[in-house]
């Protein structure tokens, strides 16, 4: 078949970027050739996927610029690209619509913020439900079938960055078993905090238990881990092809509300996710070896997630 070129707008977060993943697959298993525009950090995060990702300029004008040279391009290719929906927005922000409407793109989204005149076709959002069950129907809407979301992710890693990953464990003296943490979280849920405050009391009593622990921390976070996370082994500048890697090795991950917890279910890995205010019903990873702890308003205690960490140890093992 000639080629289906189908230009997608990507979300902001790392997390929805992860979580958006399945209805991607959907589009491509259904045909269409995609072409991402997000965050830098989006061609590294979906390498696996093989799917070629642009990165966003930051300003609109060169954003609108950037998209009509796209929009050009899937012309050559197909030219009944300017007569067919062309274009997929995931962001619910007004700007995202207009940039895609001032392209030349007949872009379809979600009908937020009064942008319906902006988009080709505008479409509900499911309110209260996981944010991967919204992307996923804005893609079946956009093809115009119904179908059940997947119960897995299956995020897939290049051979190459699992091999990058075996490299860093390897140097760094990191056994098969280890359990990974992830103690940061960027900004908050509704104003309120999503850093587990216990976090380092726990590392301390998972070393103690005997346990190998690791985390990979980004950009400025080094300092917290030397400072906060005595004994923890650190593997520094890792970026989010080879975090996939890593993430696939270790026994599990235990996490705030963050990016590498979303990663971590998407290759496979078990996650305890640690949840304060953040809905699980709308943002906890998604997949079936996903498990959470929660109790709010109040947090959980260390001896609370160490139970469900030997609990989950135990089921691994037998």
């Amino acid at each position: 078949m000639p080629p289906r070129p189908l230009i997608v707008r990507l979300r902001n977060w790392i997390g929805d970027v992860i979580l958006g993943v399945p209805a991607l697959k959907l589009l491509a298993e259904n045909g269409y050739d995609l072409q991402l525009v997000g965050k830098p950090w989006a061609s590294t995060l979906l390498a696996g996927q093989g799917w070629p990702a642009v990165a966003r300029p930051g300003h609109w004008k060169a954003s609108v610029a950037q998209l009509r040279a796209l929009r050009d391009a899937a012309s050559r290719l197909d030219p009944g690209f300017t007569r067919r929906d062309n274009a997929l927005v995931l962001p619910t922000s007004f700007s995202a619509a207009l940039e895609m409407r001032l392209a030349g793109l007949r872009a379809v989204g979600y009908a937020q913020e009064a942008r319906g005149f902006l988009l080709a076709r505008s479409e509900p959002i499911t309110y209260g439900g996981h944010a991967l069950t919204a992307y996923w129907e804005l893609a079946c809407r956009f093809l115009r079938i119904t179908r059940a979301p997947p119960q897995e992710i299956g995020l897939a890693t290049r051979e190459a960055d699992v091999e990058r990953a075996d490299a860093m464990l390897r140097q760094h003296g990191v056994e098969p078993g280890f359990i990974a943490i992830c103690p940061f979280a960027g900004g908050t849920f509704e104003k309120l905090e999503k850093t587990w405050p216990a976090f380092p009391d726990f590392a301390r009593a998972l070393i103690a238990s005997g346990r190998q622990v690791l985390t990979c921390p980004g950009p400025g976070e080094e300092a917290i881990v030397r400072a906060s996370y005595p004994g923890v082994t650190m593997l520094e500048g890792v970026d989010l092809a080879a975090y996939g890697g890593v993430l696939r090795r270790c026994a599990m991950l235990v996490s705030n509300d963050t990016g590498p917890g979303h990663l971590a279910a998407a290759v496979g890995a078990t996650v305890l996710s640690v949840l304060g205010p953040t809905k699980p019903e709308q943002w906890a990873p998604w997949g079936s070896r996903v498990h959470i702890v929660r109790r709010w308003p109040d947090w959980p205690t260390p001896d609370e997630v160490m139970i469900q960490v030997e609990v989950l140890s135990r089921d691994r093992q037998s």
